[in-house]
């Protein structure tokens, strides 16, 4: 797949030890790349980069992304080919209760990757990951398409749409006219997927219930948001970055990924429990501190016309492949990673 440009290649996952930057540099690594993970330790021991022993399988260098100097020192020992930037604050509910490591995260963060590889020969592709919630959210229905207005009136949200802003600027500044590197973003969220142990997520909290046999408690039913399966926008990232290696800066700029449909909170979690085979809902009174948009969807057109990718799963197939993932993730480390793998594999073939 990806007409074999990762092969052989030196690609550095920020955020490997992270819920999609662990997939993705299992991913990498089938596609016969040699990884570089650069990241803060994992949380958990349940991560799914714990759980699949993936520090066993890559190069790690535990890291902050706000530290100038240790990203300028990795980037000089191991000269990465390409770059997937995945390492952030990604939580909204987080970004409430610490604002300011938030900011210095996503958008310090993100400028001190830029300015390594505008200050190094090694790299010729960039791709940043942001999110669906970068656009100013006015809760309508349509699609939101790569050049809406950026926005965020909580800080995670506010985070990326300046971070959105960062990239742009350096790629109007640095990064244009066959210069050495070519820089992409890439928009989407709501990932769902096992080994995502995160606080403060749907799924996750879903399965932390049912694993207890206790009853799961949502508080906004009604909101709808593009919840995806985690291979899925995994595999727009991939193509992406396969198409700015091969053919510059053509395919520079912002890219959203996104689902087939859209669904609200409720009929993700009934979802979830069909899957499962048991379970209850009990509707909680909403807060009136730290609301989150209560709509949101992305236009993926750009994306199926011009890097030829498009989400091949429904949401009933998504919750279905998740919900699978989390029930091998008792066996062993080995056990575990060769199921991940044969979870990409069996994803290829549809």
């Amino acid at each position: 797949m990806f007409d074999n440009v990762y092969k052989n290649k030196t690609v550095l996952v920020t955020g490997d030890t992270g819920f999609k930057g662990s997939w993705l540099a299992i991913w990498l690594k089938e596609l016969g790349a040699n990884v570089i993970g650069y990241s803060l330790e994992s949380k958990t021991e349940n991560d799914n980069y714990v759980i699949c022993g993936l520090g066993n399988k890559i190069i790690h260098i535990d890291g902050d992304i706000r530290n100038y100097q240790s990203l300028k020192s990795m980037f000089d020992k191991y000269e990465p080919d390409i770059i997937f930037h995945l390492a952030a604050q990604p939580l909204v509910l987080e970004g409430y209760h610490n604002p300011a490591e938030t900011y210095s995260t996503n958008i310090m963060g993100t400028v001190n990757i830029l300015e390594v590889v505008r200050n190094i020969d090694s790299v010729k592709t960039v791709v940043i990951v942001t999110t669906d919630k970068c656009y100013e959210n006015r809760e309508c229905e349509n699609g939101y398409h790569e050049t809406d207005r950026l926005g965020g009136k909580d800080p995670y949200s506010a985070s990326k749409a300046a971070c959105e802003i960062v990239i742009n600027s350096y790629i109007q500044s640095y990064f244009n006219n066959n210069s050495t590197a070519s820089i992409a973003s890439a928009r989407a969220g709501n990932i769902i997927g096992g080994g995502d142990w995160a606080e403060n997520r749907i799924v996750p909290d879903c399965i932390r219930s049912l694993r207890k046999n206790e009853t799961i408690k949502i508080r906004n039913p009604k909101s709808v948001r593009p919840w995806q399966y985690i291979l899925e926008p995994l595999s727009g990232y991939l193509k992406l970055g396969a198409l700015l290696y091969k053919y510059g800066e053509k395919y520079s700029g912002a890219w959203n990924f996104g689902p087939k449909e859209v669904i609200t909170v409720k009929d993700l979690v009934e979802n979830v429990i069909d899957k499962w085979g048991h379970g209850e809902i009990t509707i909680l009174e909403p807060s009136d501190q730290n609301v989150e948009s209560s709509y949101l969807r992305l236009d993926i057109s750009k994306a199926i016309a011009g890097l030829k990718w498009e989400p091949k799963l429904c949401i009933s197939e998504s919750v279905k492949y998740t919900i699978d993932q989390y029930k091998v993730e008792d066996l062993s480390q080995d056990e575990v990673f060769q199921q991940r793998v044969k979870y990409i594999n069996d994803y290829c073939k549809i």
